[in-house]
């Protein structure tokens, strides 16, 4: 009955988000669009950045083929993942890109309008940007927890209409945390190729027309113009959308995971609760904590009006005061919730009666709004950091380069400490403080996983202060191009310069969801390194027609009696019986006598008498257990080797994005001077510049520089675990973890310092727009454009498709790595 109600709560919140996400894309459609000039310029974004998608979608939709293809085969051919995989995998990329589309295709309705409201009041152009941004923001948490809730029904209440063995939740849970591959490797291509297609415009829109020809922002004259605005559609919009949906649904799936392997390790449940009744509720509250968070993030929507003050402080108030009443619904909404379904477990009760998991929830709501907090202050030109660095372009580019490099750098320890209070405060909740009780190691990660969700219960609103954006950065050009009057532009203006500080915002909450959700699935990876063992465990079993104990490995045993199989783990053997270890290691597989071993029953662990060492089963082994099958410390090579892999694998993630940017970037640049040499009418205005090739140019060069980079992400830790195994795996996801959080976060805050930084004189400081330091703010500008918009975003989805990959070929790793082989 608590399943149906749930599962009844989250399809009304997904239908409920859906609804208001088309009424607020209805109303936006009602509203004026303006002149025919601004209808024309936004109906050239429409079509450049329709088009831009359609090219892009056509490359991955190839490579989702290919792909799914390969699943297949290892689903269906070698049995090593669940045979819901591959279509999991279209579906669930299906379903991100959808996301993506629906919000790039309100964001260019919305930005002429946005500008046209903007003639009327700065209130007015607010509440279309914001609205048509919210569109996004429901429309992700719609679909993905719509997504989620359909596949948890098929399997749980579906599979067994057609199949004699219904899926166990531990099995369920470990088939539904792969679907999030799909939407992981879009998200990749879509954050990188917009990436590159919206900094290649811009860079060469810049340097060229306002560096090179003193033009202003979004001049017509500028051949790239609306190349430039077509990219922030394709790349802020679409791309972050994709990228926040991944999070979003990926939170919720290794949450659910690790609730389910939780509650079979504790050995204590409140009276009379069962271990599947205590399995189904860790596995529902993170579905239920996300399908809360959004009508009450509709109620922060709502809340967001702002006056006619120009200042971004005014603007900002007006946006926080809908994020803080959100949150704090969402706080009292989490604590109700996991009083009802959360199992109350001795030993962690809050004033005993109330779980401490819910504080876990309430962490990570803090540490999002800590860590936006944080990246406003040090983004804003409201605050003296870059303002300080706006007053280093007086003295030319290299300092303002300089500084803002460093800038970005320091900027990291709060992010960093955040994150990592975050996670000892979420785990030492849930489990009231017992961090040393290995019976609840797994119940700490548990909360871990639920902090995340908490951070993005909220993903709603946040994701529309997010799009507002890109949205408002239109309707400035807009306004630029079709000439509206000084006042409007002063509004756009200070819509823009909002919208720079909450993009920056938005990088620095997706950044730290990341975080939050990559640990959450390193600790989900070992369940489905778990359901490789019993995979290949039952393979083994149907071989084999005798019952008996059968010798897969040095380190593996199956049991075989009658129907049913046990797969069991050989821990490490007792060092003094290093000889009849080495004589056991030299044995054959194959059929063994019963008596050289004593194997688990009721108790955890059995004996094997050969070498003293000891038995656990598969199924239920715990997270220790498996780390000290795989020797998973700092001292075993394979894990070392892996966390420098994945500590490299960001910086030449990184190094592959930049270079694809500059190569994009130095084809625009040729572009936009050799229009102007060829057609000098267009610098005076007598002539209209070509916007189509410029277009063009970018969506080429976007789809062959991102295939690279992708492609890293989708074959490293295959490799990684085929060469070095799953200690392998566990080093590289650590390392990327790691050094990609800390890099994301100083490449967006240098960028977004930069960005507005630039804003700050373009308003009338150090000599205003036009001046010697205005034109080092824009080189500073553009080197941040691909920092903050290209290669540190997308490491926020490197960071979780890796261990996406990892978690779908774990099954792949257990059985035929190297390592497993004996070879290595």
């Amino acid at each position: 009955m608590m399943a149906v109600i749930v599962l009844g709560l989250a399809f009304a919140a997904s239908a409920l988000a859906l609804f208001w996400a088309r009424r607020f894309f209805v109303e936006m459609m009602s509203a004026d669009e303006g002149t025919e000039l601004m209808r024309e310029i936004a109906e050239s974004v429409r079509q450049g950045s329709d088009a831009y998608l359609r090219q892009q979608n056509r490359v991955v939709a190839i490579v989702f083929v290919l792909v799914a293809i390969l699943l297949s085969v290892a689903a269906f051919g070698m049995n090593v993942i669940g045979p819901y995989v591959p279509i999991a995998f279209l579906t669930g990329g299906f379903f991100s890109g959808l996301a993506g589309w629906f919000g790039m295709r309100t964001a260019t309705q919305a930005s002429g309008r946005t500008a046209a409201a903007a003639r009327i009041s700065l209130n007015d152009g607010l509440q279309i940007a914001f609205r048509s941004g919210a569109v996004m923001g429901l429309t992700v948490v719609g679909l993905g927890l719509l997504y989620i809730t359909v596949w948890f029904v098929v399997l749980y209440y579906c599979v067994p209409l057609w199949s004699d063995t219904p899926m166990t939740l531990a099995e369920i849970s470990v088939a539904m945390l792969s679907f999030g591959m799909g939407a992981s490797a879009q998200a990749l291509f879509a954050r990188v190729g917009g990436g590159i297609f919206t900094k290649a415009a811009d860079v060469g829109a810049d340097l060229v027309g306002k560096v090179e020809q003193s033009m202003a922002e979004d001049s017509p004259r500028n051949p790239a113009t609306i190349a430039d605005n077509v990219g922030d559609n394709v790349g802020d919009v679409a791309g972050m959308g994709a990228d926040l949906y991944e999070s979003y649904c990926g939170s919720i799936l290794a949450a659910s995971a690790l609730g389910v392997a939780a509650m079979s390790q504790l050995s204590e449940l409140p009276e009379g609760m069962d271990t599947t009744t205590a399995q189904l509720q860790g596995l529902l509250l993170p579905i239920a904590i996300a399908a809360a968070g959004i009508p009450l993030s509709m109620i922060g929507v709502f809340a967001v009006k702002a006056g006619d003050q120009l200042s971004q402080k005014s603007l900002l108030h007006s946006l926080a005061r809908g994020i803080n009443r959100s949150t704090l619904l969402v706080v009292i909404a989490s604590i109700i919730v996991t009083y009802f379904l959360m199992p109350a477990i001795p030993g962690t009760l809050l004033f005993g009666f109330l779980p401490g998991i819910s504080c876990s929830i309430v962490i990570g709501l803090l540490a999002g709004w800590l860590i936006g907090q944080w990246t406003e202050r040090v983004t804003s030109d409201e605050y003296t950091s870059t303002q300080k660095l706006a007053e280093q372009a007086e003295t030319g580019s290299a300092t303002i380069l300089i500084n803002g490099i460093a800038d970005g750098m320091m900027s990291t320890w709060a992010p960093v400490v955040v994150i990592c209070a975050a996670m000892l405060a979420s785990f030492g909740f849930a489990t009231g403080g017992q961090f040393n009780e290995p019976t609840f190691f797994s119940l700490g990660l548990y909360g871990v996983g639920i902090a995340a969700v908490g951070m993005l219960s909220t993903l709603g609103i946040t994701l529309a202060t997010d799009a507002y954006g890109p949205i408002a950065d239109n309707a400035g050009g807009n306004a630029e191009m079709s000439g509206l009057e000084s006042t409007v532009r002063a509004r756009t203006d200070a819509l823009d310069s909002l919208g720079n500080t909450t993009a920056a915002t938005g990088k620095g909450f997706a950044i730290g969801s990341a975080a939050l959700t990559a640990l959450a699935l390193l600790a989900a990876y070992v369940e489905s390194v778990r359901d490789g063992f019993v995979r290949w465990g039952d393979e083994v079993a149907m071989e084999e027609t005798a019952d008996g104990l059968y010798r897969v490995s040095p380190q593996i045993l199956v049991q075989k009696r009658g129907e049913t199989n046990q797969t069991y783990l050989i821990l490490e053997p007792s060092a003094d019986r290093s000889v009849e270890h080495r004589e056991w290691k030299a044995a054959a597989n194959g059929k063994i006598d019963d008596s050289v071993a004593e194997l688990p029953g009721t108790n955890h662990f059995g004996k094997l008498f050969t070498n003293d060492a000891m038995i656990v089963s598969a199924k239920d082994a715990s997270l220790r257990d498996f780390l000290t099958f795989y020797d998973a410390t700092l001292i075993n090579p394979r894990v070392l080797i892996g966390t420098f892999l994945g500590a490299m694998s960001a910086f030449l993630f990184c190094a592959l994005t930049m270079k694809s940017v500059g190569r994009a970037a130095q084809g625009m640049v040729l572009e936009v001077r050799r229009q102007f040499v060829e057609n000098p009418g267009i610098l005076d205005g007598t002539a209209k510049p070509d916007y189509e090739r410029p277009v063009s140019i970018s969506t080429k060069a976007a789809q062959r520089e991102m295939i690279l980079p992708s492609v890293i992400g989708l074959t490293l830790p295959i490799g990684t675990g085929l060469i070095l195994g799953v200690a392998g795996v566990l080093g590289l996801l650590t390392g990327c973890l790691t050094a990609g959080f800390c890099l994301a976060v100083f490449m967006a805050n240098s960028g977004g310092s930069w960005d507005n930084a630039k804003k700050y004189i373009e308003a009338g400081h150090h000599g205003g727009k036009g001046s010697d330091a205005h034109k080092a703010a824009i080189v500073g500008d553009t080197v941040g454009d691909p920092f903050k918009d290209t290669s540190g975003p997308s490491l926020n989805i490197l960071i979780k498709l890796m261990s996406m990959v990892s978690v779908v070929v774990a099954g792949l790793v257990v059985r035929y790595s190297l390592v497993s082989l004996g070879w290595f």
